[in-house]
């Protein structure tokens, strides 16, 4: 006989996301339906109706994005930056925030902080003893974001670690915090993302989520070049999390591609 999923339960918060994001897909899904030449915000000539600097995000954007005054302050001096392009997707950001809220996050894990635009957009949305472990390798570029981090109020709740992220998340492992991690979101080297999932998987909580970011790597996910090891490490890591029975799973087509894990 054939191998069965294992039956899990799941929290009343995650069900509420999980189908609030369904909800979602099958809109896409019938408005492709009723709509033959408008699938997956792309036209059938082949144009991206979502494409940067296109009118419709622009009215995404002026219609849903709730920017905290200094996170908005934070994405200005981060876009004026050489590497500005580093940037989370300020859309993913807030659709993150809005599910550490639903599952009622207090503690979170960082993996890739750049200037700090995502570590504060959790700090702001954490209770005041919540915290944010931020792990990255380069603190020039989140000294950027600390004066702002303060400016804010939140930077009790930035645990900053300037060192290899496999090192903080063994760490961490080792002080016994296994499972008491409620969020986390990966964007760091694409090589070693399979071992920021697996240890991140052991630092969430059940009902916990974990966001990946990148997944689709500028479309190159689709025939990774044998030279390409970034693609093929996105590759590899999106091929064994469709099939991860420790997790539900929502890969959606936003800023560079991004899925949420929800740990069952």
């Amino acid at each position: 006989p054939g191998s069965r999923m294992p039956f899990v339960s799941i929290t009343k918060e995650m069900a509420m996301g999980t189908a609030v994001l369904g909800l979602a897909f099958a809109t896409g899904v019938l408005a492709g339906k009723k709509y033959p030449f408008w699938t997956f915000g792309f036209l059938r000539s082949g144009k991206n109706i979502f494409g940067r600097g296109s009118p419709l995000r622009k009215y995404i954007s002026d219609h849903s994005l709730r920017e905290h005054p200094v996170l908005k302050k934070l994405r200005l001096l981060t876009l004026n930056h050489r590497c500005g392009g580093m940037m989370v997707s300020c859309d993913q950001a807030q659709l993150m925030a809005n599910l550490a809220k639903l599952i009622k996050a207090k503690k979170a894990i960082e993996i890739g902080v750049f200037t700090g635009y995502n570590t504060l957009n959790m700090a702001l949305i954490l209770p005041d003893d919540g915290k944010v472990v931020a792990c990255d390798i380069n603190e020039d570029f989140a000294n950027i974001g600390k004066p702002l981090w303060k400016e804010a109020g939140v930077e009790h709740k930035i645990d900053l670690r300037i060192k290899p992220a496999t090192q903080t998340l063994d760490e961490l492992l080792a002080a016994g915090e296994a499972e008491t991690y409620d969020f986390a979101f990966i964007d760091a080297d694409k090589e070693s993302y399979d071992d920021y999932y697996e240890k991140c998987l052991r630092l969430i909580r059940k009902g916990g989520i974990i966001a990946i970011d990148n997944v689709l790597w500028h479309g190159k996910v689709l025939k990774p070049s044998k030279n390409d090891i970034q693609a093929q490490s996105v590759h590899r890591l999106n091929e064994k999390l469709f099939r991860d029975a420790r997790i539900s799973i929502s890969m959606l087509p936003m800023g560079d591609g991004v899925t949420l894990a929800f740990k069952l």
